[in-house]
């Protein structure tokens, strides 16, 4: 997780994110109270046992996004680091390899970085694990197409990790006018045993079958939730475990208060909720929880 050093409304993501709202506090306001939502998550996953390695942001070069890194790199139990590329050019920045080197010095295995950022000169994108919701043991990617997720990239990393690939459209109405959700991770998360997907968002009858069709064949417990739920970022969840092997799942405060009494009666079967209250974080960037974890999987003695 990175501390941000500058979170604010991030203009050039605004295009296609329309969770993003600007707000009337100062700068300096909202960037404190980002930082105290940012620790409070940290503290909440200490809390259960989960380890947490958090990086600073740096005040140069002006990152606004810098507190979601999930969308510029992930890690893969071979040791292998890979970097995204990503629509907005000031996001760009966030990719760091003195991050990497950082997971290195503390004893992480990093046998190769993979380097997808020239897909950028093509007006190609991918945005890590915020573009694609991964099911790892099953060896499948989903991703919903859009300005931010493209086939391209999309297939040259799912060749890269052996991975199968199930993509589809998706949108959402935002004042009278559908419009393509930005981001998988907004409308699904896969965890062990669970799903949780707003099939509603899903725009092809077609598609929406496949996706529910592949999450059951594969024996995973589907929770569908609404696009009024989605929108309260109940789509947004990670789940984690820490050293007992005790299951997490991560959600907003927002997200929970979202899903009825069934649901997270569902979610609870299987894990714990962690679910840390981040308004400024969720209202201003446009991102919640999940969006600001990127999984460690990389070997470590």
């Amino acid at each position: 997780m990175v501390r941000p050093a500058n979170f604010g409304f991030n203009l050039q993501t605004a295009v296609t994110n329309f969770y993003q709202k600007e707000d009337e506090r100062t700068a300096s306001e909202i960037g404190v109270l980002a930082q105290m939502e940012f620790d409070n998550q940290v503290a909440m996953l200490r809390d259960q046992g989960v380890k947490v390695i958090v990086e600073e942001d740096t005040l140069n070069p002006f990152k606004p996004d810098a507190i979601f890194a999930n969308n510029w790199f992930s890690t893969h139990p071979d040791g292998r680091v890979i970097l995204y590329p990503m629509h907005s050019e000031n996001r760009r920045l966030e990719r760091r390899s003195d991050l990497i080197r950082q997971l290195i010095d503390k004893g992480y295995q990093v046998n190769d970085i993979i380097d997808l950022s020239f897909f950028e000169e093509d007006g190609q994108y991918l945005e890590s694990t915020g573009s694609m919701v991964m099911d790892h043991c099953a060896k499948i990617i989903y991703a919903c197409i859009s300005e931010r997720t493209h086939k391209i990239p999309l297939k040259y990393l799912a060749n890269l990790i052996g991975y199968q690939i199930i993509s589809f459209g998706a949108a959402q109405e935002i004042g009278g006018v559908m419009k393509p959700i930005y981001h998988t991770n907004v409308m699904m998360h896969i965890g062990t045993d669970l799903a949780v997907v707003c099939l509603d968002s899903i725009t092809k009858a077609s598609e929406k079958q496949a996706v529910q069709k592949a999450l059951t064949q594969v024996g995973k417990k589907v929770i569908p939730i609404t696009a009024k739920q989605k929108l309260h970022f109940a789509g947004n969840m990670l789940e984690l475990s820490n050293d007992g092997n005790e299951k997490f799942t991560v959600m907003s405060q927002t997200a929970l208060d979202a899903l009825n009494v069934g649901q997270v009666q569902v979610i609870e079967k299987y894990t714990t909720i962690i679910s840390p209250s981040i308004p400024t974080i969720e209202k201003i960037g446009g991102g919640s929880v999940r969006c600001m974890m990127a999984e460690i999987f990389l070997p470590h003695p």
